[in-house]
């Protein structure tokens, strides 16, 4: 890869910038300046002011003081949109296509302009879809650009928006948690054009959680903590202990969780959740399994495997051709959300902003959507118990919001899945089952979230992680894999990375059948 070039001047440098929203101080003289060719990390827990500094270089924020300047040129204007994206386009964590519109419509929105008379041209279907696939197939993404995105799965539409922030020839890209939802080959595949494109002297700005991933791209690293940069320095300087000090500002501990594994659950413990010979056409094929009473079963796959769609199936978001589901040794009525939830089954969706929130409602109301019927009496739901369900919930899981009513879009992305995850256990179920649960927060909230989902178990019920996050799925006592439909491995706890990541990526060997019954091919 070619090294950045000393001799040219910042692709962009931000100095000084503060940003404050009433009382929150977001961003505190904050910098950062990132050179042409160059993949640049941005690390920090949530709330250290990342995604500030991202709606000020992407000129949908004005910040209170400092300067930026893109190629040595002061920023553009406020709202010239036209040449802010020709100096930066940026992916999001959060998904920003257009649901009801098509891939290709989605790729070229905003793109199509008048004549060189000013007049309105009517736009060629057939060219625009031949374009879209074109620009499709140079980033290695197997979409159909006629179907509607809302028809894609998670990782199909940030296929898509990675697509199109590329397509715009920007010199800068920032990328916000781009690899959150895609599995290693996606990771593999876009890594690789990153890498292609710098070489052409693209910059990036990488932000992620996961950090493997910043020693993996990245040359320089910057961190920023409670609204301040704190270092930057190259990557390779940094090691995992200094880097994950700096984020939190506490000595790195040894490694170890304050949860523990301890293989602790026997055959002899009661099911409370029994999957047989599960079917969904597309997604997945005869999927047997049991989670006993005290047990965190982990369910790994990649993008494709399967595991999500089973997860939400035993969740009643889809009807399964075949099979049955147990909860506490009574039948549920698959298919149905209210029946799952009935029969004592809770469940974390995916993406917490697209099914799991509703943003512009406060903290206890988002917290106690499962349970309005036990907040008053005849249907009614009183303020009062409300707020005294949402205070325990927050007591519990140590969220950190200003109080009950705050609105929950206020919140950082691990207090955000806290309340996700609240709202999941308000019913008290039998089963939990949490779709990559960690997905989008920083490495603290990871430790908390996980030993939430420990606590369940060790309550005495059972969860389910369907996750492709290894540290996810260290917290299991069990964890099976599956690859294309199929549950292909069993590991017991104290699995290799090196096991579990082949089997989810279909070279592990035959399944073990000693554990359990599962039906495969």
């Amino acid at each position: 890869m070619a090294d950045p070039s000393p001799g040219r001047g910042p692709v962009v440098e931000a100095d000084g910038i503060s940003k404050r929203f009433g009382a929150t101080v977001a961003l505190s003289d904050a910098r950062i300046s990132v050179a042409p060719g160059e993949s640049h990390a941005l690390v920090g827990r949530n709330g250290a002011g990342k995604s500030t500094l991202v709606s000020v270089l992407t000129g949908l924020q004005s910040p209170d003081t400092g300067t930026l300047r893109f190629g040595g040129e002061p920023a553009p204007a406020p709202g010239d949109t036209a040449a802010w994206r020709s100096r930066v386009a940026c992916v999001y964590q959060r998904s920003t296509v257009i649901p009801a519109l098509s891939v290709a419509e989605n790729l070229f929105l905003n793109r199509h302009g008048p004549d060189d008379r000013g007049a309105l041209r009517p736009i060629g279907w057939k060219r625009l879809r031949r374009r879209a696939a074109e620009l499709l197939a140079e980033y290695g993404v197997d979409v159909d650009p006629t179907v509607r995105a809302e028809d894609l799965t998670v990782e199909q539409r940030q296929f898509v928006e990675i697509a199109r922030a590329l397509s715009f020839g920007a010199r800068f890209i920032i990328l916000d948690e781009p690899t959150a939802k895609l599995d290693a080959r996606g990771i593999e595949l876009l890594f690789d054009k990153l890498r292609s494109l710098q070489e052409q002297g693209v910059a990036f700005l990488f932000i992620s959680h996961h950090l493997q991933e910043v020693y993996d791209l990245c040359s320089t690293v910057t961190v920023y903590r409670d609204a301040r940069h704190i270092v930057t320095a190259p990557v390779s300087e940094l090691d995992r202990r200094a880097l994950v000090e700096a984020m939190t500002g506490e000595s790195a501990r040894g490694g170890e969780p304050s949860w523990a594994v301890t293989g602790r659950t026997g055959t002899h413990r009661a099911p409370l959740l029994t999957v047989t010979g599960l079917s969904l056409v597309g997604a997945f094929q005869d999927v047997t399994l049991t989670a006993r009473a005290g047990e965190v079963v982990g369910l790994a796959g990649a993008a494709a495997s399967g595991n999500v769609r089973f997860g939400e199936t035993v969740a009643g978001l889809h009807r399964p051709q075949t099979g049955t589901i147990t909860v506490a040794g009574r039948p549920v009525r698959t298919g149905r959300v209210p029946a799952a939830l009935a029969a004592g089954i809770g469940f974390v969706p995916e993406d917490r902003h697209l099914q799991g929130l509703i943003p512009q409602r406060s903290v206890a109301e988002n917290a106690t959507l499962t349970v309005t019927d036990q907040l008053g009496p005849f249907g009614t739901v009183l303020p009062s118990r409300t707020r005294a369900f949402a205070r325990r919930m927050i007591d519990e899981l140590d969220i950190k919001t200003p109080g009950p009513a705050a609105p929950v879009s206020a919140l950082s992305g691990g207090n955000q899945q806290k309340v996700v995850i609240a709202r999941a256990l308000a019913t008290e179920p039998h089963v939990l089952i949490a779709v990559r649960p960690t997905n989008g927060v920083d490495v603290k909230s990871k430790e908390s979230l996980l030993g939430t989902v420990r606590q369940v178990a060790d309550a005495g019920r059972s969860a389910l992680i369907v996750s492709d996050e290894l540290d996810d799925l260290r917290v299991c006592d069990r964890v099976l894999a599956m690859f294309h439909g199929r549950v292909v491995a069993e590991f017991e706890h104290g699995w290799s990375d090196e096991q579990l990541v082949a089997a989810m990526e279909g070279l592990a060997g035959p399944i073990d059948t000693k554990e359990r019954d599962v039906s495969h091919h």
